[in-house]
């Protein structure tokens, strides 16, 4: 039912997206080129792709693009940043490579920090409304849809609320591990956006408690809390086939400070029978109070150790995702 692939979010440092711009990037990173390279050494059936490295592409060098994913069958989607990004070039690359699903995010929030933002959150909710707007427009004019990402930003109600509002060409892009920073457990948030899902993000993660809430932990997708064969399960129930992603978390671990009121402002109130089932989900898999949890970035590790560290992980994922019947035995093309 999932036609799975990657995207390049879970490795960002081989890629040279980790730091860009900064003294602690890649100087090697191999862009969309390592990104088709390891997609084609797991037997990926679909690619999602920044779109930021197409914008430059002329429009012979996208069909070049699109006839060799075509070649290699792999279903592109387009990987978009709402907030930073014109949506005209989402909507231009989609129709050169025949992608069917713009995937975006909403706004900058990460850990479900509405807080952080201050008085600003109310003006951030109402900017994406009007790019998600302008965004459905055009994707609608030419056939294709937009998957708004649970981005660490909203939860499952606003997001079909988002939907709604947007058109019938908007759905869900469905993070797996991305309900926890919002206090939702995996199943719960699939279940309600499961009929509006058009494209899956597997990401896991392993929960370390803290006094404040807890930190989310990068790992090989099938290792941690996310209940992988339930949720598909669930998606099986609406839909015949979908794309999905393979993308282990970010290199630096995300701290949910849900125990401490401030972390609380710009929310809804929550039912306690949702935030328990989260913090019970949660449980499974996870980190000792005191294990050392830093990635090999936060530890400042050297290049080839992080190289490594992502490579066996995305491997690993896909082997997971191999045994519970979600991914097609990988092999060169």
């Amino acid at each position: 039912m999932l036609r799975v692939g990657l995207n390049p979010y879970g490795l960002t440092y081989w890629l040279g997206l980790q730091g860009s711009g900064t003294p602690r990037a890649n100087p090697d990173g191999r862009g969309l080129a390592g990104e088709i390279e390891i997609a084609q050494e797991l037997g990926a059936r679909s690619i999602e792709i920044h779109n930021a490295w197409l914008t430059p592409m002329p429009d012979d060098e996208l069909a070049a693009l699109r006839a060799r994913l075509d070649a290699l069958d792999l279903q592109p989607v387009i990987s978009f940043s709402l907030p930073a990004e014109q949506p005209g070039t989402a909507v231009r690359h989609a129709v050169a490579l025949g992608a069917r699903v713009i995937r975006t995010h909403l706004t900058p929030v990460l850990c479900g920090d509405r807080a952080a933002q201050g008085d600003r959150w109310p003006q951030l909710v109402a900017d994406a409304r009007r790019g998600l707007g302008e965004l459905a427009r055009g994707a609608a004019a030419v056939g294709v849809t937009v998957g708004i990402e649970n981005h660490q930003d909203f939860g499952s109600r606003e997001l079909l609320a988002f939907c709604e509002e947007a058109g019938s060409n908007v759905g869900v892009v469905l993070d797996t591990g991305n309900t926890f920073p919002v206090g939702e457990a995996p199943l719960d948030f699939a279940q309600r956006v499961a009929h509006r899902v058009v494209h899956v993000h597997l990401k896991d993660y392993r929960v370390q408690f803290t006094d404040e809430g807890y930190r989310l932990v990068r790992c090989a997708i099938g290792d941690g809390a996310v209940p992988f064969v339930e949720i598909a399960a669930l998606l099986g129930e609406h839909h015949e086939t979908l794309t999905a992603s393979l993308e282990p978390g970010a290199l630096e671990s995300r701290h949910v400070r849900l125990f401490t009121p401030a972390w609380w402002n710009g929310y809804p109130p929550m039912a306690a029978v949702d935030l328990g089932t989260c913090l019970g989900a949660a449980r499974r898999n996870m980190h000792a109070d005191d294990e050392d949890v830093r990635t090999p970035w936060e530890r400042q590790d050297d290049g080839e150790t992080l190289i490594r560290y992502e490579l066996d992980m995305i491997r690993r994922s896909a082997q997971n995702m191999r045994s519970i019947g979600l991914m097609t035995q990988g092999a060169s093309r």
